[in-house]
């Protein structure tokens, strides 16, 4: 015959954990608490070092036994004197522990009474209870209110558990140091300063830093380890660190229990950090699938309309010379006019899509032809020795070409520079002209655009144009991580 083993259920399971732990709190606070009263005029002279360890020991204790999520107690140089709330929590540990103790001994006595009683009347004890002599019938009854008392016993506990919970965090905490980040506590509490933390993305399913991007979880035998850190059963992070503390577990799981919540929140943090670097690469990429678009387009006109525009014109001109009507021969001259014009027309367009002497040549051939072909006076100067990626080129030539095009029509200026330069991964380029300024980035639908195109890529564009003073447009580029 097969044995059916039922599991104990989690619920009851959790609050026989719950009572259980607060219950030998208790016991180990009486001591402490007698501790804290001895200690406290000692301490309230040479500061609070000297009750160090009672705090330590207290923190440690209430992780383990109450799951309070007490965090890393501050260095002791940030705390040299005991601050009014450790003060109180010292004066008041023992008093508060025996109240709580004697509340949580009354459903404890009551079960032990009922459990003593109950066997005298099951073996037939001559004793007496009130006015029933105890026997078998007394005994049962007296047996089953067992149940109902240790069910008061648990509750009682668990209730107060979280009581215990709050006034040890409250007691300890200390509220005039400043913040220890959470990598810095964990660090000096296990003693491994090369300790990181890898937080846990549940969407995407992978591990990050602080920072948002990817991390990879050491490999056996590397020389580090990582501990999961579980909060309420939701994977929060991983605490990467030296193998060598594989060989203490409880002291890696009692840091991580006692900065479960501050490592959530950090964890939140970083998820922040993580969607708004997918938001950056997302916007770059578009930046960069629309200028492959434009460089696409630019290809398909030149080698297709304008190659046939250009094939047209010269069957124009082989007509124009077999036709002997000087009528005809006129109509011919003025069609061919119409299609140099057109021709023209599709070269700029082209151009303003994305010139083929950017792509073909790189940045500086662009901006000789395109300063080369401004009504303007432009003086140059262009410090670019290699190629740059080809998002970081289009925004500058475009940034550029928009500058010259507003001195042209709008600044009613006699002289503009151009200045573009390359140094150390970034790109600074610089549109000067002496006109009458007042420009407002703002209401320049042409340059927001570009700006906005810039921002993805991670550069910015200013503008200083005071009234009178001239205009100078601004672009800075950092290209080190922008894909080519």
């Amino acid at each position: 015959m097969t044995t059916i083993a039922h599991p104990v259920d989690p619920g009851v399971r959790s609050r026989l954990t719950a009572a259980g732990g607060a219950l030998l709190f208790l016991l180990a606070s009486v001591p402490l608490g007698a501790a804290y009263l001895v200690c406290l005029p000692v301490a309230l002279l040479a500061g609070a070092a000297t009750v160090r360890g009672l705090f330590e020991l207290t923190r440690r204790l209430a992780n383990r036994l109450l799951r309070a999520h007490v965090p890393a107690l501050p260095p002791a140089a940030a705390t040299s004197q005991l601050e009014p709330h450790q003060i109180w929590f010292m004066a008041t540990r023992l008093p508060l522990t025996l109240a709580i103790g004697a509340l949580c001994a009354m459903p404890i006595a009551l079960l032990i009474e009922l459990l003593i009683l109950s066997a005298r009347g099951l073996v037939g004890s001559s004793a007496y209870l009130g006015p029933w002599s105890l026997g078998p019938a007394i005994g049962i009854v007296l047996l089953l209110l067992v149940g109902p008392a240790i069910l008061l016993m648990l509750a009682v506990a668990g209730a107060a558990r979280p009581v215990l919970a709050r006034s040890v965090r409250h007691g300890l905490a200390s509220r005039s140091a400043s913040p220890v980040p959470v990598r810095e506590a964990l660090a000096r509490r296990l003693g491994d300063r090369t300790l990181a933390i890898a937080y846990w993305l549940p969407e995407p399913e992978l591990f990050v830093d602080e920072r948002g991007l990817p991390v990879a979880l050491p490999e056996p035998g590397s020389g580090r380890a990582w501990t999961a850190v579980e909060h309420q059963g939701t994977r929060v992070a991983a605490i990467i660190h030296d193998a060598e503390l594989d060989a203490r577990p409880e002291l890696v799981e009692a840091a991580a229990a006692g900065a479960v919540l501050a490592l959530d929140n950090e964890r939140l943090k970083a998820d922040l950090r993580a969607r708004l670097e997918e938001l950056r690469a997302s916007r770059r990429r578009i930046v960069e699938a629309s200028g492959e678009a434009r460089r696409q387009l630019e290809r398909d006109l030149h080698d297709g309309a304008q190659q046939l525009l250009v094939s047209l014109s010269l069957d124009l001109q082989l007509l124009r010379a077999k036709v002997s009507d000087p009528a005809v021969s006129q109509m011919v001259e003025e069609t061919m006019a119409k299609l140099r014009e057109a021709l023209t027309e599709l070269r700029e367009l082209a151009r303003g899509i994305h010139p083929a002497i950017l792509t073909d040549r790189g940045l500086v051939p662009a901006l000789e032809v395109l300063a080369g072909r401004s009504p303007v006076q432009v003086e140059l100067d262009l410090e670019v020795p290699n190629r740059l990626p080809i998002a970081v080129e289009t925004a500058a030539y475009f940034v550029a070409a928009e500058g010259l095009t507003n001195v042209a029509k709008y600044s009613q200026a006699t002289h503009v520079r151009l200045s573009v330069k390359d140094r150390d991964g970034v790109l600074a380029l610089e549109v000067a002209d002496d006109g009458i300024g007042g420009v407002d980035l703002k209401k320049g639908t042409g340059l927001r655009g570009l700006a906005d195109r810039v921002a993805a890529i991670d550069g910015h564009v200013t503008l200083d144009s005071p009234l009178g003073g001239g205009t100078r447009l601004y672009l800075v580029i950092p290209h080190g991580e922008v894909g080519r």
